[in-house]
């Protein structure tokens, strides 16, 4: 019976620990510092303000390549530490 205890309490506790992980990553990939280009303030190209707004939100919706890498790298690193 304990070690079905046991056995359960892990999988929540990897779980809740992969959660925190996956979220701690999303954050810094969201935290870097943007170039003057990335969202069309330094360098705007005459464009109007509707089409800078849609052009950022193009971006957040086809984006994510750095968070979705560094989930990866992270799920290879725990799938190698249980080696």
């Amino acid at each position: 019976m304990n070690q079905i205890i046991n056995m359960i309490f892990r999988q929540v506790m990897r779980k809740l620990l992969n959660k925190g992980i996956d979220a701690g990553f999303n954050k810094a990939a969201a935290m870097r510092s943007p170039r003057p280009d990335d969202h069309g303030d330094a360098v705007n190209n005459g464009q109007s303000k509707q089409e800078i707004r849609a052009a950022r939100r193009a971006k957040r919706e086809n984006g994510g390549q750095g968070a979705r890498q560094a989930k990866q790298a992270m799920k290879v690193a725990r799938r190698m530490g249980r080696m």
